[in-house]
């Protein structure tokens, strides 16, 4: 889909070169690149390879989402895979919210991802399913960002067309089916209070999942968009802690005679 709109400045995908081990990184639904600037630069600092491209009709101007399909935002996120793939021997991909759909139907569909990681990641939200009853073309108010810390500012759209949120809907029922193809080790990040997207969904994925390797880390003081919030040092202190424990064990498994 060809987008009509100016990227908003600040909303830009992000890459930073590195080591053979890449991270990608994938924001959430009206969210930007920025949302998981923060963290990404600190992965940046420890030498990782870091790519966090912009979903398709996010970033620019709410009209652009009224074109954009699921397919869409995939497409997005599986060609900056493929990207860091051909550069890195090693990809880890750590998703919020929508950005955690998204990355689980990656890891469905590519099974050697080395490890996911998602941020409050999104598969049934009943609050919204009363957007399917809407016209497409009906636009939605949206409410301040999700963040408990109040000197945060995140960039998204002030409306959104119905039309979009169907395409979530949609979406997060598909992927749902593709849980139990996923068998790459996991770990979530589960907010006690998020107004988005209920904490039982992140409960839900580990059970459906196939991985041997699953966890959970609580994150006790921050809202939705965590990568932005109070928790984001804890956030990144365990993923390191993830990723370095998955490449050490996948380096011994390939130097083991």
């Amino acid at each position: 889909m060809k987008e009509a709109y100016q990227v908003i400045p600040g909303a830009e995908a992000f890459y930073y070169e590195g080591s053979e081990i890449g991270i990608l990184l994938c924001h959430g639904f009206i969210g930007t690149p920025q949302s998981v600037e923060y963290i990404g630069k600190a992965f940046a600092r420890e030498g990782y390879t870091v790519s966090a491209p912009r979903l398709t009709g996010h970033g620019t101007h709410a009209k652009d989402l009224e074109h954009c399909t699921f397919s869409d935002w995939f497409s997005s996120l599986e060609k900056a895979y493929l990207d860091l793939k051909a550069r890195c021997t090693t990809v880890y991909v750590i998703g919020q919210s929508m950005g955690g759909t998204l990355t689980l139907d990656l890891a469905s569909r590519y099974q050697d991802i080395d490890g996911i990681l998602l941020i409050n990641p999104a598969i049934h939200v009943p609050a919204m399913a009363h957007y399917h009853h809407l016209a497409p073309t009906h636009f939605i108010k949206e409410g301040a960002p999700d963040i408990k810390d109040p000197n945060v500012t995140e960039i998204t759209y002030p409306e959104v067309p119905a039309f979009a949120y169907q395409q979530l809907l949609t979406y997060m029922d598909v992927v749902k089916k593709r849980l139990p193809l996923v068998k790459t080790p996991i770990t979530c990040f589960q907010s006690t209070i998020d107004h988005v997207v209920p904490p039982e969904n992140t409960n839900y994925i580990l059970q459906s999942v196939q991985s041997e390797l699953k966890s959970k880390h609580v994150l006790d003081n921050s809202y939705h968009v965590a990568s932005m919030d109070y928790d984001k040092e804890k956030i990144i202190r365990e993923s390191l802690r993830f990723i370095q424990h998955q490449s050490a064990a996948s380096h011994l498994k390939k130097v083991s005679l």
